[in-house]
């Protein structure tokens, strides 16, 4: 297998992605899965650890770092735009089409956390992609809202616009407004904060189980305004008649969100419980990691045809 490092536009940003190629000549082009990586993550982690496997079961596999963050371009730095994550599905779905390797009607998505919410939302709008796959998707902005597990008392997030409200106004003013950070100092503040799901985002994370030095663990505030009014899931009935697959762990807190978007698809779907997952498991843990990647390379099989 080999991976390849390329750089396409999205909406005028420089997009930093690893096109991840299977070994051995095709006598025809090969169908191609845009992999989009987890909110603050990068495509050297859960995102690029798919794309991997998928290469070697015979996909083109492209992962790539949303504009704003990684290597990809666009400022302000740690931006999380809903629109322009969706936009990034969708220049990643135009840069494979122009690859010899791809078939440009073979093309599918996988969406991993707040890149399984966008994926829904840019197949919904984009009728090039033929099929969409998630794991442990979520609504990012319903997640900000409503908390992982849809408990959170609502006025959490009242103070979350009121403080990004002022963060707008200090850079108005030429003030530095920092950044909003997602991870407290230690494991254990995270557990106080956020539960077994806040710990195990912690360890991920902010240990070498899966640290990265550009994945920062941090947004710019006025990401938190973009997310107020989004809802990812709100068009997935315009997927219509195009195969979903959902990847879901069984221990997930968050699985209340893909049970809601699979419920509004309309067309063929399937939701697929991973048993004793948690979210975080999904992204790299082994004896979870490969039941998922079989079934979701079968799923890409049976609905973009199969890879050489």
């Amino acid at each position: 297998m080999a991976r390849i490092d390329v750089t396409f536009p999205s909406a005028g940003i420089p997009v930093a992605g690893h096109l991840h190629l299977p070994d051995g000549p095709a006598e025809q082009p090969r169908p191609a899965i845009v992999v989009g990586h987890p909110g603050t993550g990068v495509k050297e982690q859960a995102a690029g650890l798919y794309a991997a496997h998928l290469a070697e079961r015979g996909f083109v596999a492209l992962a790539y770092d949303a504009a704003y963050q990684g290597e990809s371009g666009g400022e302000p730095r740690g931006l999380e735009d809903p629109a322009q994550r969706v936009e990034d599905l969708k220049a990643a779905v135009s840069f494979l089409t122009t690859r010899d390797e791809v078939d440009p009607d073979r093309i599918g998505l996988l969406g991993i956390c707040a890149s399984g919410g966008y994926a829904l939302s840019a197949t919904a709008g984009d009728r090039r992609v033929k099929a969409v796959a998630t794991v442990s998707a979520v609504d990012v902005a319903r997640q900000f809202r409503l908390g992982a597990d849809g408990a959170q008392d609502p006025a959490v997030f009242l103070g979350l616009l009121d403080a990004a409200a002022h963060a707008r106004t200090a850079a108005a003013r030429g003030e530095d407004p920092a950044a909003l950070a997602l991870f407290p100092d230690t494991v254990e503040q995270a557990y106080a904060i956020g539960g077994e799901h806040g710990a195990e985002g912690f360890e991920y994370y902010r240990t070498e189980r899966g640290r990265h030095p550009r994945s920062p663990g941090s947004l710019t505030w006025e990401s938190v305004d973009k997310m107020a009014s989004f809802d990812a899931f709100a068009p997935i009935p315009l997927i219509g008649s195009r195969p979903l697959l959902m990847v879901v762990g069984s221990r997930a807190v968050t699985s209340w969100m893909s049970v809601d978007a699979f419920q509004r698809a309309t067309g063929p779907k399937e939701l697929c419980w991973i048993d004793g997952a948690s979210h975080v498991d999904l992204y790299d843990r082994k004896q979870y990691v490969d039941p998922a990647v079989e079934r979701i390379a079968a799923f890409f099989g049976e609905n973009l045809g199969r890879a050489a």
